[in-house]
């Protein structure tokens, strides 16, 4: 379990700073460019790797891989969407709230039991949600939502499936239920920019970032499916979406992001949640 913890731990920086550079690259290319250069870069690199890593492809692997693939691209294109548009601050905790609330509902299926401070937690991250979505208007005027909100509550409840169909195929399989969610991804997210004539040019100076968005994605993937494999799934998640904490600090450190206090109390109450959950 202490295992678990750790590698969710890292995942959490990881996915931060991957969405963080991708959010920031949405900003300057389009957004099909972005996610299907990212997800292509991340494949490649996971197929260098599967030789070297133990697993088994089976059905289950590539089934369950494939549905986590494609609410992972839709989840991902939505989220990419609202960190370019919104304040990125106020998108990732919302996000990662949502994400976590699917697979801890599979947890307890499966069995998987919560203590007070758990449930505590649960409702704390309920709260936040509220918080983080008021905004003053210039006028001032409280306004119950934020540009890219909605986009970020949509990727939240759809990454929720990523998160549970990785998990699902079984220890056995290793990286193989990623390697089938990635090959679904890039070629949902390929044919989606073809039909809808989108392009998946990016500018020139976009290209390193969205590079490294896709490197840094493809590692937080593995180190939350090993998460998983060596403790409860609902832990597992829940310790992923503290992954606001490092967006939130790249984008102060960055872009000079600033939030209204009230959203301030809203992101502090979101990671103590999550913080509770994984007690």
């Amino acid at each position: 379990m202490r295992l678990g913890i750790v590698l969710g731990l890292l995942a959490a920086a990881f996915y931060g700073a991957a969405d963080f550079c991708g959010g920031l690259a949405t900003r300057r290319s389009p957004i099909f460019a972005v996610t299907v250069i990212s997800q292509a870069v991340g494949l490649a690199l996971l197929c260098a790797a599967v030789p070297f890593l133990h697993g088994h492809l089976t059905q289950s692997a590539a089934l369950f891989g494939a549905l986590g693939g494609l609410c992972g691209a839709i989840g991902l294109a939505l989220l990419y969407h609202a960190l370019s548009i919104g304040k990125m601050g106020v998108v990732s905790p919302i996000t990662a709230v949502l994400a976590a609330a699917l697979p801890v509902g599979i947890g307890v299926g499966r069995g998987e039991h919560f203590t007070v401070w758990e449930a505590l937690g649960m409702a704390i991250a309920l709260i936040a949600v509220v918080l983080i979505s008021l905004s003053h208007e210039p006028d001032g005027r409280l306004e119950f939502s934020t540009t890219g909100v909605k986009e970020a509550i949509a990727s939240g409840i759809v990454l929720g499936g990523f998160y549970t169909f990785l998990a699902l195929a079984g220890k056995d399989a290793g990286v193989y239920p990623l390697l089938s969610a990635r090959i679904a991804s890039t070629l949902f997210l390929a044919l989606a920019a073809l039909v809808s004539r989108n392009s998946i040019v990016p500018l020139r100076a976009s290209l390193p970032i969205i590079v490294l968005a896709g490197a840094i994605d493809m590692t937080a993937n593995g180190l939350y499916l090993y998460a998983a494999y060596a403790g409860y799934l609902s832990v597992a998640a829940v310790l992923t979406s503290l992954y606001p904490a490092s967006t939130v600090f790249l984008a102060r450190a960055v872009l000079g992001e600033r939030l209204a206090k009230i959203q301030k109390i809203g992101v502090a109450l979101a990671l103590a949640g999550v913080l509770l959950i994984a007690l």
